[in-house]
């Protein structure tokens, strides 16, 4: 089966519907085409791990969810994503997984469809186990062996023996569940379990580089153990030989596949007297009686030995920084792509810049910028009355002409009838405004106020007011401002022969 099914587009399709951006992003990752799931769904769960508001529980459960599926496809894409989550994704997400009771119950799982759902059921039961296994290793010792600080002074060179006896087992645990993936390179024939080989190629050599740093503490601590912590060290000891022996072939699968010989580590075997001498010194604390060795041979024995295991350790992480050294440049070309592709976007908007045809372009495609003047602002009285007072009669002796009154008997302006179109022209220099075009509608004279003769209110601004009292210049005393708002109220009563207080 080839392509997303009938049943990927309907389920994603569903969570559309109910806003779940998360589970439709599991099921696009999950498909059942036949290739490793795309990156940029795992990059979005990556994003969803680091984000506070994301439900990590829901998260899993939609992964786990997906696991029940009887295409051995969308079960093992399932698996990858969650190895990829628990890899690259926030530690939260592990914490999450290392806090349930069992992850993955897919021992028994078997896709009947067809030859390589039975070839492939087998590796799906073997890579659940080692997922398992991951998360039961963060349970119990508390951080992922394949992420902690390695050196000198990293966590497994400064272990105590205590500790360190106790905490080589659990990687021996987890890198038996790794190992027992047990592919070749002739297995490995799609893209699916491809994927899955590579995150298990990179948790190799992370784990094994731990697995080797606790080694190295565990020998320089050897021959001041107890005899107790002695038996169990050269056990421990003698399972990491062997584990070296199956990394090595696990290695040589990987270069079969195309993997790049730089990226593969050099193992080098710690000398074979190293595991005699470590036996001879048990069994003489034991009582047993055994060839002389001298302290000086037996300290050259263990610096070689040591020697050689931190060349091991040293050629894995070199090849660690390498990957991670690859994994910033490809970051650093997807944000620069990104920001190309978002330049491109902003040169393509379209300008706003005025022309000579726009309404708001000026003569020789220069912008003024002196203030406009505001024909319905009201004078500043910021500087008090007397202020006030003198930009009122400034404004007097720029609108200042003469009034006739009308027929009616009414003032030619007031607030209940329009302006009176009997003006005489204003002088040479001042300011002339048509407010008949500037309110939109021409004023009829006195004579026609309206056909029923009767008046009807207007809205009256603060700038008609003050028109008012300028047209109405001949009454106001201009050395008594008082006075002259006084005889303004009283001209501004309503025409029933009466003054307004």
């Amino acid at each position: 089966m080839s392509g997303q099914s009938i049943t990927d587009r309907i389920t994603a399709a569903q969570h559309s519907v109910t806003g779940s951006a998360v589970s439709k992003t599991v099921c696009k990752a999950t498909t059942h085409e036949i290739m490793g799931p795309k990156k940029k769904h795992l990059d979005y769960l990556i994003h969803c791990t680091n984000e506070m508001n994301v439900n990590i529980p829901q998260l899993a459960d939609s992964l786990f969810e997906r696991t029940t599926s009887t295409s051995w496809v969308v079960v093992f894409k399932s698996l990858i994503a969650t190895h990829h989550l628990m890899v690259y994704g926030n530690e939260r997400f592990v914490q999450y997984l290392a806090s349930r009771n069992t992850l993955f119950n897919l021992s028994n799982f078997l896709d009947k469809s067809g030859l390589q759902g039975y070839d492939m059921s087998t590796f799906i039961r073997r890579y659940s186990r080692y997922l398992n296994e991951k998360a039961v290793s963060y349970r119990q010792v508390a951080f992922d062996f394949t992420k902690v600080k390695r050196g000198v002074d990293g966590v497994m060179r400064t272990m105590n023996t205590e500790k360190l006896l106790k905490t080589i087992p659990i990687i021996q645990n987890q890198m038996d569940a790794l190992l027992d993936f047990n592919v070749n390179a002739n297995e490995l024939t799609n893209g699916v379990i491809n994927a899955g080989f590579m995150l298990l190629f990179k948790d190799s050599i992370r784990l094994f580089a731990a697995y080797n740093e606790g080694i190295i503490n565990l020998l320089e601590k050897y021959f001041d153990m107890k005899k107790t912590q002695c038996k169990e060290g050269l056990d421990i000891y003698k399972k990491f030989l062997t584990r070296m022996t199956r990394i090595s072939e696990f290695l040589k699968v990987a270069e079969q596949v195309g993997i790049d010989r730089g990226d593969i580590p050099d193992l080098s075997q710690a000398p074979s007297s190293l595991l005699e001498a470590l036996e001879q010194h048990l069994a003489s604390l034991e009582g047993k009686k055994v060839k002389d060795s001298t302290a000086a041979s037996r300290a050259s024995t263990l610096s070689n030995a040591v020697s050689s295991l931190a060349s091991t350790g040293m050629s894995f992480t070199k090849v660690d920084e390498r990957e991670k050294q690859a994994a910033l440049e490809e970051e650093q070309a997807r944000l620069k792509a990104l920001k190309e592709q978002r330049l491109k976007e902003l040169s393509k908007r379209p300008s706003f810049a005025t022309t000579d045809t726009s309404p708001v372009s000026t003569t020789g495609g220069t912008i003024s910028t002196a203030p406009a003047i505001d024909l319905f602002s009201t004078p500043s009285c910021s500087n008090g009355a007397l202020k006030m007072e003198s930009d009122l009669f400034d404004i007097q002796q720029t609108f200042n002409p003469s009034m006739q009154a009308s027929s009616t008997g009414l003032p030619v302006a007031t607030a209940w009838a329009g302006y009176s179109t009997a003006t005489q022209a204003p002088p040479p220099g001042a300011l002339q405004v048509d407010f008949e075009s500037v309110f939109g509608a021409k004023a009829t004279g006195t004579n026609n106020i309206d056909s029923d003769d009767i008046l009807k209110p207007t809205m009256v601004s603060s700038n008609q007011a003050l028109c008012a009292i300028n047209q109405l210049s001949d009454k106001l005393v201009g050395d008594d401002l008082d006075s002259s708002l006084a005889n303004l109220v009283g001209n501004l009563g309503i025409g029933n022969g009466t003054t307004k207080k």
